[in-house]
């Protein structure tokens, strides 16, 4: 694996260093874009890539359900692949998992969805992916229905795929993401938390980028590598 260039408008023109995607994917061959920019910007950057035959890492929020038949369709056209990590730590992928297991038996859970005060957009992908996933196991049930609630409607969250999904934004607090599900009686609660550093997300940064280029398409999550 070999770093062939990077993107930061703030050095661009520093050795193999510009100050957008399409200029350092113009300028350099590179087989995978590792994009890990923000809402407004990572759509740009991801069709930049697969326009340019280059598969595509992207572990930025902020696309829509849209947004990824777009890009699986031109990733498929171009013959290229798109791994799209709402949340590139394996723990987060785990959630996933075990949540999408908890979904099979338990038909009743709600999402809350924890960021910093400045995240742009709500929620997060992670907690919105982990909503499309459950909602691709069943609908949840057992909630009053949100029109029959007395009180601004907004307080339920946003429905995503079924799913109520809550999104905190306070100081102190990086991206977690937490499914609660409930019986009469009793509750299971699934929490992923992660600290300010980019530790958590390297070891599942480096395995998409092995396992990328054996793709074609668009592969939704960390989870979905882990557990083909």
């Amino acid at each position: 694996m070999e770093l062939v260039s990077g993107v930061s408008r703030s050095a661009a023109g520093s050795g193999e260093v510009f100050a957008t995607v399409a200029e350092a994917l113009d300028a350099v061959p590179a087989d995978v874009l590792v994009d890990f920019t923000s809402a407004e910007t990572v759509k740009r950057n991801v069709l930049a890539a697969i326009q340019r035959g280059v598969h595509v890492v992207n572990g930025s929020s902020g696309l829509t359900a849209a947004d990824y038949a777009e890009i699986e369709a031109l990733a498929t056209e171009k013959a290229v692949c798109a791994v799209a990590m709402a949340n590139a730590s394996i723990m987060a992928a785990l959630l996933q998992r075990f949540a999408a297991q908890a979904a099979e038996l338990l038909p009743s859970w709600e999402i809350i969805d924890y960021a910093s005060a400045e995240k742009i957009d709500a929620p997060s992908g992670t907690s919105r992916q982990l909503a499309e996933r459950l909602g691709t196991v069943r609908t949840p049930s057992g909630s009053r229905p949100v029109g029959e609630i007395v009180g601004p409607p907004e307080a339920r969250g946003a429905s995503i795929e079924g799913s109520q999904v809550h999104s905190v934004r306070l100081p102190s607090y990086s991206v977690s993401t937490e499914v609660i599900f409930g019986l009469p009686g009793e509750r299971l609660l699934i929490k992923h938390e992660a600290g300010e550093s980019a530790a958590p997300y390297v070891a599942g940064t480096l395995l998409a980028i092995r396992a990328v280029v054996k793709h074609v398409g668009l592969i939704r999550g960390l989870d979905a590598l882990l557990f083909p």
